[in-house]
């Protein structure tokens, strides 16, 4: 097999996210109660990935829903806040709203300097990013409840994307964390088809 990581810049675009047991980011109505849990001390090493970006993406949805629960979508000063959108938004002093093509503005990040890029989701976003060969690794924490039906990590569609698995650690709490890398075969992106 002929592996090839989809990019290896100094900046990664980083999919970050919790997920149910059968792959459920919010329920269908952009609920998500299930995360309502107590958390173990050092929160699942999330200030520490929060330390190690400097950049968010948000989609549409998962920022008006952050909005809605009166929610900052600001990390702190340092960090700048991208939503993708295509229709008006509420305006928010800490985003900018993004309305380029995927590639051109994943580009455009990667070539300034900065930290890694924090891929908030939801899955049409994640989606869009991963079909244009611009996420390079996953980190899912894996939550041990199963909601039956919900809005999937990604946004439904044929594609193989092979994945290389870099780590994982189990919690106190029966949570579990996955991190992996996207791969190309035969330096191909993503298939579609």
């Amino acid at each position: 097999m002929n592996e090839r990581l989809y990019s290896s810049p100094v900046r990664k675009i980083i999919a970050s996210l919790a997920v149910t047991a059968d792959g459920f980011i919010a329920r269908k109505d952009g609920s998500f109660d299930f995360l309502d849990r107590p958390q173990p001390r050092g929160n699942y090493g999330m200030a520490a990935f929060v330390r190690s970006i400097d950049t968010v993406i948000w989609g549409r949805r998962t920022y008006d829903q952050a909005l809605e629960l009166g929610n900052s979508v600001s990390f702190g000063p340092k960090i700048k806040n991208y939503v993708f959108t295509h229709r008006p938004a509420k305006p928010c002093k800490d985003a900018e709203f993004v309305t380029e093509p995927v590639s051109k503005f994943a580009q455009r990040l990667r070539a300034a300097r900065g930290k890694n890029i924090w891929m908030m989701g939801g899955g049409g976003i994640i989606g869009a990013f991963l079909d244009a060969g611009e996420i390079d690794e996953f980190s899912i924490h894996v939550i041990p409840v199963m909601i039956g039906e919900g809005i999937p990590l990604i946004s439904p569609g044929r594609r193989t994307v092979p994945l290389k698995l870099i780590s994982t650690k189990r919690f106190s709490d029966g949570v579990v964390h996955l991190n992996y890398r996207v791969l190309v075969l035969k330096d191909k992106k993503t298939k579609k088809g």
